[in-house]
């Protein structure tokens, strides 16, 4: 059984990492990855893979032995955008990085002493939207995809977390809520309002909306939201609103701790990972639908209970899906 970690990565809460600092780019050829059956490939305690869904067959593409987390592929699919810590496990150890697909290039984009995390490409793939501590509180800020020009984009006065870019928009989580605004920072709008939003409860969160993610043509917003606290974990569902807050919806109504959605580039489906079912640790990868139906564990029976899976994002035809793997030994 897996043990259960804190409720996927949230930025309020203070992370616990390992203290190695080390990385290394280990991308697996094709040749190599067409012949691995039912074998989960492990160099270093951390990794981004990916998952083809029809053979079930998964590939390695980076691994550290530090904590890696927020995964995001650029809309040109050909790189991703994370957080990796270096030197420490304290909040301030994160920083950007962003790995190519193309070449396997690793590339670390921040180097301060500041808290950088939560980082999403913008939708030509020149800048990336990222959270950051420098002031009393998490704020939205925009840099080069080089890590040139950071400046403050947001700031609500509160933590701001959870950010997404699509088109013009970006949508984030302040006050347990979900909110959109123009990637200029400006036409601030809040989406939803849930109940109780930001009352603490028995969970390790307030109850209310995070993680929104917007559809590829932007105009819906899927997001989680804490309806119970009978887990400490948190009991979570699924839901999606049209980008102005109208015809809010459940799509799922388990209850698990689930959530960390993302769209299909056909917007038919979305991937999700279930960190837990009542006190049953999880980390697995679900599919489904985007009206909800079909809801199945993609993941693969193969896999072993130490491996934790976390940020599922789809790649560019639909047939994989990117993830970051842990293995708790």
């Amino acid at each position: 059984m897996k043990e259960v970690l804190i409720r996927f990565v949230i930025p309020i809460l203070i992370s616990v990492s390992l203290l190695l600092p080390t990385s290394c780019n280990c991308k697996i050829s094709s040749s190599e990855s067409s012949q691995i059956t039912e074998v989960v490939p492990h160099i270093k305690h951390w990794g981004i893979y990916a998952l083809d869904i029809t053979t079930k067959q998964v590939e390695l593409l980076y691994s550290s032995e530090t904590k890696i987390e927020y995964l995001n592929l650029n809309k040109q699919c050909d790189k991703f955008v994370f957080a990796q810590l270096f030197g420490g496990n304290s909040n301030e150890n994160e920083e950007i990085c962003s790995f190519d697909l193309i070449n396997g290039k690793f590339q670390r984009i921040t180097d301060n002493n500041l808290w950088d995390l939560y980082p999403v490409w913008s939708p030509d793939g020149v800048k990336i939207a990222f959270l950051t501590l420098r002031d009393q509180n998490l704020d939205v800020f925009v840099m080069g995809g080089d890590g040139s020009n950071q400046v403050k984009l947001f700031d609500s006065g509160y933590h701001d977390a959870d950010i997404d870019w699509v088109g013009s928009r970006i949508v984030f989580t302040a006050r347990s809520r979900i909110w959109i605004m123009q990637d200029g920072g400006t036409d601030v709008v809040q989406v939803t309002e849930p109940p109780d939003a930001g009352v603490w409860g028995n969970a390790n969160l307030p109850f209310g909306d995070y993680d929104p993610r917007i559809s590829p043509n932007g105009n819906k917003i899927a997001f989680e939201r804490l309806e119970d606290d009978v887990s400490p974990h948190g009991n979570y569902n699924i839901y999606v609103t049209n980008a102005d807050g109208s015809d809010e919806t459940r799509l799922t109504d388990s209850g698990y701790s689930q959530g960390i959605v993302s769209w299909s580039h056909a917007g038919d489906k979305m991937v999700f990972i279930v960190a837990a079912i009542g006190e049953e640790g999880k980390y697995d990868i679900y599919v489904m639908n985007s009206d909800g139906s079909n809801m199945k564990n993609v993941t693969p029976e193969y896999f072993p209970a130490s491996f934790l899976c976390y940020t599922p994002v789809f790649s560019e035809d639909d047939s994989k899906i990117f993830f970051i793997g842990e293995w708790w030994e």
